[in-house]
């Protein structure tokens, strides 16, 4: 796809800095670059100018670099002037250009094109805006590796897999009388085991670096003067949260966002849940219970010293099915030996002292492990809920294709399945992607890339 059009759009961040960038892309960047410049950039060579206002005065003095199509991130013809930094400098430059043709960018329209012009896949275009997003060293490592292609080369393997499979079978559909019984033939059903297996291993690593990538949502709750805000401070290594000895100290949700090794930890320190009259402790009970709906894991604690039997919250204090592990606090006070301990029949419980740190390195690596969490190993890559979504379809097409060969015998459900199992595959990199996803998708980048 080649756009009929040329767009335009601040590259740099806002504010006031030492350098500006105005990025253009499309046909008419050339005539922009003659008209503002005085001359066409030679390709790929910096070239010092002013950039000249309608009046022909300079607006800015600066570099420009000129990429001829297809050499360059769009695959268009790509004009970028660096300028200096100052809001009203970059205003005045851009309404230049806006003047001489271009238009205002969307929101992740370079990035679109230089998907649509085959330069990046999908995976590719959305690894750019990880990288930019990133907030700690291991998601802008898994970010980078996925921008250089590491998740799109296994999406890539498997669909070739998937289509040498679905040649083969619908060959044997369309052209009966070649007297192709692929049903005898038990490299169809090694080749789809292959397929699942190697799937599934692709979504494990798939999980591992959405985790990365969106970290874990910690709900910390428990009751009135049990340390939940003195936990939020020894996590976070700072004084967050206000600590008393009087239950109800915190009455709204307070958060932090903390690392953990590279993995990133949004936690909540929230009012404890008890009944009260007070209507500001009750809407802060109201919103520790709407948080902890949401959350990956709650950390529900109790003092060790009152906890009677396991001390796990009683069945109307939390919803069904949330993650929850145990936190026995006050060990210092009780005597209790720190550590995790695994139950059958019930949640993780961790025996810990928050005053005095003892326990909370068993609770960190507990963390990990539940996030799945084991750095930033090689091969690992930055991937969205999406793809995983996307990785799950196909594992379960794949399952069915080889149930209905094993049990069914039935070439055309087989067929169906594998098909599917690669429009599932395919959505990843962008083979088979709906306009509709791709508005979603770059709508999210910020303007200018």
């Amino acid at each position: 796809m080649t756009a009929r059009d040329t767009i335009a759009a601040v590259a740099t961040a806002p504010g006031h800095g030492g350098i500006g960038i105005i990025r253009v892309s499309g046909p008419a960047a050339g005539s922009i670059a003659a008209a503002l410049l005085g001359q066409v950039p030679r390709p790929r060579q910096a070239t010092l100018r002013p950039f000249a206002g309608s009046d022909g005065a300079p607006i800015d003095t600066g570099i420009a670099l000129y990429f001829p199509a297809p050499h360059s991130f769009t695959g268009e013809d790509v004009l970028e002037l660096q300028g200096h930094g100052g809001p009203v400098v970059l205003d005045l430059l851009l309404g230049r250009v806006l003047e001489l043709g271009a238009r205002p960018a969307r929101a992740g329209e370079f990035s679109e094109r230089a998907f649509l012009e085959g330069r990046l896949d999908l995976a590719q275009a959305e690894a750019i805006a990880d990288l930019i997003d990133s907030t700690t060293a291991a998601q802008a490592r898994l970010a980078t590796r996925t921008l250089q292609g590491v998740l799109s080369r296994r999406v890539d393997v498997l669909l070739e897999g998937l289509i040498r499979l679905r040649t083969f079978v619908e060959a044997a559909l369309d052209f009966p009388e070649e007297d192709i019984d692929f049903l005898a033939d038990p490299r169809v059903r090694d080749d789809l085991a292959r397929l699942t297996e190697a799937t599934g291993d692709l979504l494990a690593d798939a999980h591992h670096g959405e985790r990365v990538r969106d970290g874990l949502l910690l709900v910390i709750a428990g009751p009135p003067n049990a340390g939940k805000s003195s936990l939020l401070n020894r996590l976070a290594g700072s004084e967050v949260a206000i600590v008393t000895a009087l239950p109800g100290t915190t009455r709204d949700l307070l958060r932090t966002d903390i690392q953990l090794d590279g993995l990133p930890l949004r936690i909540i320190d929230t009012a404890g849940l008890r009944s009260s009259d007070d209507p500001i402790e009750q809407e802060g009970v109201r919103r520790a219970r709407a948080q902890i709906a949401q959350a990956d894991r709650v950390l529900w604690i109790v003092d060790d010293a009152l906890a009677a039997g396991v001390a796990e919250p009683a069945a109307d204090q939390l919803p069904a099915g949330v993650p929850l592990t145990l936190l026995r606090n006050k060990i210092d006070l009780t005597g209790r030996p720190p550590g995790l301990t695994r139950r059958d029949d019930g949640p993780a419980e961790i025996a810990c002292s928050v005053r005095t740190g003892a326990g909370l390195d068993a609770l960190r690596a507990h963390l990990k492990a539940i996030a799945g969490y084991r750095g930033v190993a090689a091969g690992a890559f930055s991937a969205r809920r999406r793809h995983l979504d996307a990785l799950r379809r196909t594992e379960g097409h794949l399952r069915a294709a080889l149930a209905v060969f094993t049990e069914q015998r039935s070439a055309e459900l087989m067929a169906e399945d594998l098909r599917q199992a690669q429009r599932a595959l395919g959505e990843i990199t962008g083979t088979f992607t709906s306009d509709d996803l791709l508005g979603r998708i770059f709508g999210e980048f910020c303007i200018g890339k």
